[in-house]
């Protein structure tokens, strides 16, 4: 299903600008879900079906008992399509955190959007003050930034790595 950005801010709770970060603050104060960051490939061919065996290995090590939200960058593009997906089949919450630029592309129809910025990586403090653990799965440069900016934080960081696949 592909959600226009009309439809993100009509039938969504959504948040943008400089006022996403204290609403954040206060959210983690109150929280009693367990935030989970999932990074990753998007527009990179890989292997999906290990990739979706990594993210349920991964699901299923955070924490058996725990409400957890899953939290992403809002598109329906390869790893974090699949931990949306993945996450809905669980009966979670789903959040998408990405810059404007998303809109761009189709995205994941999740319970919770936060725009914030107009450029890729503008959005990376306000997606790692909102989580508790990272996944990373693959992944090119900004997935690395955030799964080491997320160990610097002293958070919890699930990494895998698969290779991209090559088109012949």
């Amino acid at each position: 299903m592909t959600v226009s950005s009309a439809d993100l801010y009509t039938h969504k709770r959504v948040s943008t600008g400089a006022a996403v970060v204290p609403w954040i603050r206060r959210l983690n104060t109150e929280q009693t879900k367990l935030r989970v960051g999932v990074v990753g490939y998007s527009n990179q061919d890989f292997d999906y079906i290990a990739a979706l065996r990594l993210i349920q290995e991964a699901f299923d090590d955070i924490s058996p008992d725990a409400d957890v939200e899953i939290v992403s960058g809002l598109t329906d593009l390869g790893i974090p399509a699949l931990a949306y997906q993945e996450a809905v089949r669980r009966g979670w919450k789903t959040v998408g955190i990405a810059c404007a630029k998303a809109f761009d592309y189709s995205c994941f129809p999740v319970d919770d959007v936060i725009i914030y910025g107009d450029n890729w990586g503008d959005e990376s403090h306000v997606f790692l003050t909102m989580i508790d653990v990272l996944i990373r799965i693959g992944g090119g440069t900004q997935s690395h930034f955030e799964a080491c900016a997320a160990k610097r934080e002293g958070k919890r960081v699930i990494e895998f790595d698969l290779p991209a696949l090559v088109s012949a």
